[in-house]
């Protein structure tokens, strides 16, 4: 799948776009699958808000409980300060998550595609575990700004070893909330760790230093059906969408199997859902084809 080209760009770079990855028809299907999601549970279902400037203070239980569940999370600058929808409630979603690669079959399709497994060993993963999903909204007009991360800083393992796929659903631009990164800063320290403490959450610190790091941070909007792989300890952010352009992104985060994954991560499962390798496949993949 990748070209010692590719492959020699992400690991200096840290993250690398594939152009064309997901054919037009099975974005749709995405699209389709992850409104109809919104449009089930939205109106009835709890309105536990996400924000990334505020992760410790907006992580609650149904947040929490989300590692092994399909759970819908709103925006937060959806809400007046009075605490109504400025729009309809399946428009203010942020996002939903975690466990769509397991639980949803067009997901999981997708997840479990075997051209994953050989990207995945291009870029020196052993084993990779799929271990968290989240089809991400960035809504018209109120999509939220993602704060500049490293994901190794919530999904973290010892060694560190998580990856993120990222698809592009949509059409990511300057306007509506692309990706921004910065490259070859994967070379530097993990700052902060996102752990349980208690029946809560909170950040540790293990490095002081800011992020992004001293490289320019570049843009990176893509079409539709782009694949963008971004290394654990990569910085990245994306700014928040005040445009009437929607973008819609599925993002899949895999660790190796062999890494210690500490029972103080903030995402969990229970044991009737236990974290699957990419090769090993998902029977709801096989029940559900949609490539």
């Amino acid at each position: 799948m990748l070209t010692g080209a590719q492959v020699a760009a992400y690991a200096r770079d840290g993250y690398l776009a594939v152009p064309d990855f997901l054919a037009p028809r099975t974005c749709a299907a995405l699209i389709d699958r992850a409104e109809q999601i919104a449009a089930e549970q939205a109106p009835t279902g709890p309105r536990s808000r996400f924000s990334t400037t505020e992760q410790a203070r907006s992580s609650d239980a149904w947040f929490l409980g989300s590692g092994d569940q399909l759970r819908c999370f709103f925006e937060a600058d959806a809400f007046t300060p009075d605490g109504a929808l400025r729009v309809a409630p399946e428009r203010a979603i942020n996002k939903i998550g975690h466990a769509l690669h397991d639980l949803d079959p067009g997901f999981a399709e997708v997840s479990y595609d075997p051209r994953l497994v050989e990207i995945a060993a291009a870029i020196g993963m052993r084993a990779p575990l799929a271990v968290q999903s989240m089809a991400i909204f960035k809504q018209p007009g109120v999509g939220g700004e993602v704060a500049w991360h490293q994901d190794a800083t919530f999904l973290y393992t010892e060694p560190l070893s998580v990856v993120g796929f990222w698809f592009a659903l949509e059409d990511a631009t300057r306007d509506n909330g692309c990706l921004w990164v910065a490259p070859g800063e994967q070379r530097g320290p993990l700052r902060r760790r996102f752990r349980r403490e208690g029946d809560g959450v909170g950040f540790a610190l293990l490095d002081a230093a800011a992020l992004p790091g001293p490289t320019e941070p570049v843009a990176l909007p893509v079409r539709a059906g782009t694949l963008v792989l971004l290394h654990g300890l990569l910085p990245h952010w994306s700014g928040a969408n005040r445009s009437p352009r929607r973008r819609l992104a599925y993002s899949l985060h895999c660790v190796e199997e062999d890494a210690a994954y500490p029972a103080d991560n903030w995402l969990q499962r229970g044991p009737q859902l236990p974290f699957r390798r990419l090769a090993a496949g998902s029977p709801l993949a096989r029940a559900g084809a949609l490539v």
